[in-house]
């Protein structure tokens, strides 16, 4: 153990120095998304880094993060004069049960890089380092320190269901571009409450829950409005989603999301799974109707004009790749080898 760390501390400081050393001339904060479990194939790999998280006001707030430049968003790169905002939301320091105390409670002694009870404080990008006590953000700065409007110090956990079928004409054809000539996909898109914008639906993962049962709760919360349904109507509509989400799926993205309200000291991550409806009978059966968190729901074509929350378009790409579907009419470069 290194002299004067804690196990936990040292660990996280080592397994960093070895994860985020420099291979080439990418920066840190793109390396951080290398990690086997986010990627496809090492092709499939866009620029992930901070983006959305360096936006300003914070979401739901006036506060305006330090600028940062995009040469010092790595933690690898020194910055002496870097001088963060401090932002937690007064909803978070209210102390709901989803939410940690502050960092300085005398009562709250977590276990970062490990599950601490039936909390997941581990990251899906490997260990992160825990510095005076906080969790430092895997991807680099983002001018504001603190939790903003999230829960957990560290890695907040989420699971996306990304739920998709063929667009069909009138006769049940498969219609397909007509000019990449391949078929077009649809996906169950939800219209932010808070935002505005247009996204997957999905949401938190309860402490203890496991990953298939959040994506199974949140699609039928948001895009079924299950929360609102009558005892009967939910049985049904139980049985409905079960067959739906018990059939052959693929993880389309495990780690770090690049998202408008991520900290120095707290972060989303996600888990994105596709549930294909290939024959599109399952979904015929379940009239989408917009609940909890969800302002309106619909079916969107799937293109690369789409325009949605955080990095979900990046996901969806990576389902019409799986699923050879059309994205844009830009072939874009050839994979690499």
């Amino acid at each position: 153990m290194l002299p004067g760390l804690g196990l936990q501390r040292a660990l996280a400081l080592l397994g960093l120095a070895a994860a985020l050393r420099p291979r080439s001339n990418l920066s840190a904060a793109h390396w951080s998304h290398l990690h086997p479990a986010n990627m496809l194939s090492s092709c499939k790999v866009d620029r992930l880094y901070h983006s959305k998280a360096l936006t300003s006001p914070y979401p739901g707030s006036r506060v305006e993060r330090s600028r940062v430049p995009e040469d010092k968003v790595g933690w690898l790169t020194q910055w002496e004069d870097y001088n963060p905002v401090e932002y937690t939301a007064a909803a978070v320091l209210a102390g709901p049960k989803w939410a940690d105390p502050q960092i300085n409670d005398k009562n709250f002694t977590p276990k970062f890089n490990e599950r601490d009870g039936e909390v997941e404080r581990t990251s899906r990008n490997g260990l992160y380092v825990v510095e005076n006590g906080r969790p430092r953000n895997p991807t680099g700065r983002t001018g504001l320190t603190g939790r903003g409007l999230l829960g957990r110090w560290g890695p907040n956990h989420a699971a996306d269901p990304i739920v998709t079928r063929w667009k069909r004409d009138g006769s049940g054809n498969k219609i397909a571009h007509p000019v990449t000539g391949k078929n077009i996909l649809q996906f169950v898109a939800i219209k932010r409450r808070d935002c505005g914008e247009w996204a997957i639906p999905g949401g938190m993962v309860d402490p203890g829950e496991k990953i298939s049962a959040t994506l199974k709760r949140e699609f039928g919360e948001e895009a079924l409005n299950s929360l609102q349904k009558s005892p009967e109507e939910k049985a049904s509509l139980e049985k409905q989603l079960q067959r739906l989400f018990s059939q052959e799926h693929f993880v389309v993205y495990r780690g770090y999301v690049d998202d408008p309200r991520n900290t120095d000291n707290a972060w989303m991550e996600t888990e994105a799974v596709n549930y294909h409806d290939e024959t599109g009978e399952t979904m015929d059966n379940l009239p989408l109707e917009a609940g909890d968190d969800a302002g309106m729901v619909k079916w969107v074509d799937i293109s690369e004009k789409l325009k949605l929350y955080a990095n979900h378009s990046y996901f969806i790409k990576l389902v019409t790749e799986k699923r050879g579907a059309h994205w844009g009419e830009d072939p874009g470069p050839e994979c690499c080898d």
